[in-house]
């Protein structure tokens, strides 16, 4: 993998280098949230925290491992809650001689891009990384300990425990597959379209097949239930002081004034 060394720190060389690495660094946040948006904000923010502390940033020799390490940050910090894959219960399977999957599933899960990266991205983030940063971007496991700012065992144990996941989404994304067959849109794809489409901002031949996807569907229409709920008593709330800052409160009353 190539490096960037960081220059003398002043302002146009540092904010040309950081252009430069923009798009090694997308790579890199895509790999870890599947989410194009999202990986666009961690790069943003990573990059506008490198240069606002460029003059405290001399003594770096490689920018781009200094910037995945926030990156890495930045999204553990988002995603503190995300447990699709509990780490226990999945270790807790890999513990009983009983447990196996379909290894033959599993191979052919692994030959489609599209089946590789949803598996990988119901991993907690922190295991995730892990996977990616030794398995995709092929660091030691010591460089990524490093990044992580984690010691040598805690690394090896988030390697063992990512990989062992992985496996285990694949063989469940397996399952899935066979109970969603014939039915429109990945669930992912579904349902992020389900704001606008309560907003009837998804043109017709978009909600027909969303439509068709909530209907034959077993995960998605509880959430999109929960969703309409949780809008409907949203929309109850009267007094914006009570959930927003003050200065959009003031602007929401304005405009309502007009």
């Amino acid at each position: 993998m190539t490096s960037a060394h960081w220059p003398a720190p002043d302002a146009e060389s540092a904010g040309a280098l950081l252009a430069e690495r923009g798009a090694v660094l997308l790579r890199y946040a895509r790999s870890i949230t599947r989410d194009p948006h999202a990986a666009e904000d961690l790069v943003q923010e990573a990059i506008v925290r490198a240069y606002e502390r460029r003059d405290q940033l001399v003594d770096v020799r490689d920018i781009d491992a200094w910037l995945r390490r926030v990156i890495t940050n930045l999204a553990i910090d988002r995603s503190r809650r995300d447990r699709e894959i509990l780490v226990d219960e999945v270790e807790e399977r890999w513990m009983s001689d009983d447990y196996t999957v379909d290894a033959e599933a599993v191979a052919v899960a692994t030959e489609v891009r599209e089946e590789l990266e949803d598996a990988l991205v119901r991993l907690p983030v922190i295991y995730r990384t892990a996977v990616v940063l030794h398995d995709v971007e092929g660091l030691t496991v010591r460089e990524a300990a490093e990044l992580a700012d984690i010691d040598l065992p805690a690394a090896k144990q988030r390697l063992r425990r990512g990989r062992m996941m992985l496996v285990s989404a694949l063989a469940e994304g397996h399952e899935r597959r066979l109970a969603l067959r014939g039915v429109p849109l990945r669930c992912w794809d579904a349902r992020r379209q389900v704001s606008d489409y309560l907003d009837g901002e998804v043109d017709g031949a978009s909600a027909a097949v969303l439509e068709r996807h909530l209907s034959t569907c077993p995960t998605c229409p509880p959430l999109v239930s929960s969703l309409v709920g949780v809008r409907e008593r949203v929309s109850q709330l009267r007094d914006p002081d009570t959930v927003v800052s003050p200065d959009v409160a003031e602007r929401l009353r304005a405009r309502l004034a007009t």
